[in-house]
């Protein structure tokens, strides 16, 4: 309110005194035989103008605790072309009709709009922003508003390497692009899409473009890709990245569960553990990011701690949704519709009004923070910071890194079979994962197992171990058992059909392939045994096997999960739940194909050590 007369004032002052544009900062008469300024150097000499003579932040932006929003966050789009496991069905979502979505004009006179009252960092979003037409255009023309000083884009990266270059020319200054794991099988699994080769190849564009940092989002999934913190960071060792750590947040799409969430202390303690001597870099004015850097190595990484530690006090942020909502919380309910009043032909003045009181409703904090906080997260122990799993792809963490490194020098190729490769020569696919710090992955054409040998019977027990003397359920308790090595091998069989059979086969099933992504399951699958079965004790396996066996004669899939650990119980449950849920996620995979098929022959073929001693089916 009182920063427009001051506005006024000054701009009053300034034409009297100069010739001027409309923004106040002044215009150049150039002299005869004087050389010209390039429209590059004339906009940045105005844009220094305006810094220096800057005037009180707008109260329309500053809310009721003094907060000044000055950083304006734009959805040109609802669509995306992922379907991340965490945001939306595989289905996708219901869209909003075209018509009822902001058109190109509505966003650039809002965006004006905003601009002229103190914002100087627009982010454009989706759903995916780059699959929007006029992407190009819409940044041109931002580019253009005098006093907006970033733009950016957070992007899945799917189209960035073809689209960067034109970006750039138009005036793109950040990018943010999303990867949530450097395992390709376990990317088309997360997002049920093909696309990570194309994500690389845009991150090796945006550095070769000059882009510093290139910030890389990372949504952190207990169960799902915890265990690749390090790995994620070791790539900051010679490459000028951000690999920004997002504590997994609530949304419409996914309900809210503190198992699935690993904070920013624990993921923190993983990697002080792996390089003691990592730094805290200094907190920028309203980053919602805790910065850390690893001396001597060329990027950085962060974590966006938005649930276990909220920084809604120095929040500066607002949204405006592809339909034209003002939101003023990503985690609020409440929305105004700036395209109905825009549409039904409202002035600048009322425009501010509504803005301006939307502003001032804003909380202190967001709404659900307070519930979600009422009980801290429970103390999960991080199976990664002690054993790092590695999948297809992975290896020890020194030469991932350098493997992955060859990205940046444009041409990237594994010295490994990839994961759920086909061979043409052979009439059958088989799937191989191994978990183990010192283990070879690969996928294997024919492999033969040795048979098991039987040891003789198992000893038993009279009693239920896991019912008390009540008949109550109870938990073992271990702590006096002795620390032994464990193994265990259990099999399931996946009865398809000859129509499933063949598409399974050929790798022809729009869900994608059905092996890689049943076999990542079971995988996941045995080191979430403690969450899935309630009287199982957490494991800290130290190594996990899933393989996948196509059967011709029987239109079948065979699986063969193995697990082994170190320590005072067995690990036979999670060699089961790993098989069981392969062959669940093989149904899940097939059922649009045919719902006649049966899963069976779930059993334990092998366990060793313990004080019963060894049990080999025959």
């Amino acid at each position: 309110m009182a920063a427009r007369p001051v506005s006024r004032m000054l701009q009053r002052v300034l034409r009297s005194s100069v010739r001027s544009c409309s923004s106040g900062a002044p215009v150049t008469q150039h002299r005869p035989g004087e050389r010209s300024r390039t429209a590059a150097e004339e906009l940045s000499r105005r844009r220094q103008f305006l810094r220096e003579h800057a005037v009180p932040f707008s109260a329309f932006l500053t809310d009721s605790f003094g907060r000044q929003h000055s950083y304006l966050r734009i959805s040109l789009t609802e669509k995306c072309n992922l379907r991340c496991q965490y945001c939306m069905p595989e289905e996708g979502v219901p869209l909003t009709p075209k018509a009822d979505l902001l058109t190109t004009e509505e966003i650039l006179t809002l965006a004006r709009l905003f601009v002229k009252e103190g914002v100087d960092k627009i982010r454009l979003t989706g759903g995916e922003p780059l699959i929007r037409p006029d992407v190009v255009d819409i940044v041109a023309q931002l580019h253009r508003l005098e006093g907006l000083r970033t733009i950016g884009i957070t992007t899945n990266g799917i189209n960035l390497a073809r689209l960067l270059p034109q970006l750039q020319k138009a005036g793109l200054s950040a990018i943010n692009i999303s990867l949530d794991t450097l395992v390709p099988a376990k990317f088309e699994f997360i997002v049920r899409r093909k696309g990570f080769h194309k994500v690389m190849e845009g991150i090796h564009k945006a550095i070769e473009l000059g882009y510093s940092p290139v910030k890389v989002n990372c949504v952190v999934m207990r169960g799902l890709n915890e265990d690749e913190l390090l790995n994620f960071v070791a790539l900051t060792k010679g490459l000028p990245l951000d690999v920004r750590f997002i504590e997994y947040m609530p949304f419409d799409g996914n309900k809210w569960n503190f198992k699935k969430m690993v904070s920013y202390k624990e993921m923190l303690d993983t990697l002080q553990q792996q390089w003691p001597e990592l730094e805290k870099l200094p907190e920028e004015e309203s980053s919602t990011a805790k910065a850390f850097k690893i001396p001597g190595f060329r990027g950085q990484f962060s974590f966006i701690t938005s649930m276990s530690e909220h920084f809604c006090g120095t929040c500066n942020r607002l949204r405006i949704t592809a339909d034209g909502n003002l939101k003023v919380c990503l985690f609020g309910s409440s929305e105004v519709s700036l395209r109905d009043h825009l549409r039904a032909g409202a002035s600048e003045e009322e425009l501010l009004r509504i803005i301006g009181a939307a502003v001032g409703r804003k909380k202190r904090q967001h709404a659900e923070l307070p519930l979600m906080l009422q009980d801290s997260p429970p103390a999960i122990p991080s199976i990664s910071s002690q054993h790092p799993f590695h999948v297809q792809g992975i290896r020890h963490r020194v030469s991932f890194s350098n493997r992955m490194s060859t990205w940046w020098k444009g041409c990237w190729v594994s010295r490994t079979p990839p994961l759920g490769q086909r061979w043409s020569n052979s009439p059958q696919r088989h799937c191989s994962s191994h978990l183990d710090s010192d283990a070879n992955p690969k996928c294997l054409s024919a492999v033969s197992g040795a048979p098991a040998t039987p040891s003789g019977p198992l000893p038993t027990s009279d009693q239920l171990t896991h019912v008390d003397t009540e008949g109550r359920a109870a938990m073992v308790d271990v702590g006096g058992k002795p620390d032994t090595e464990r193994v265990a091998v259990a099999s399931a069989v996946v009865l398809l059909g000859p129509v499933a059979f063949k598409l399974v086969q050929e790798n022809q099933l729009k869900k994608g392939d059905a092996l890689v992504v049943a076999q990542l399951a079971g995988v996941q699958a045995a080191k979430l045994t403690s969450q899935l079965i309630p009287l199982c004790h957490h494991v800290a396996l130290s190594h996990v096997q899933v393989r996948l066996e196509l059967d011709g004669a029987r239109h079948a899939v065979g699986i063969r999960a193995s697990c082994r650990a170190w320590g005072p119980t067995g690990v036979e449950m999670e060699a089961l739940t790993a098989a069981a849920v392969a062959a669940l996620t093989l149904y899940d995979m097939c059922k649009a194909v045919s719902r006649d098929i049966v899963l069976g022959e779930i059993k334990l073929l092998s366990k060793t050590g313990g004080q019963r001693g060894d049990f080999h089916r025959t």
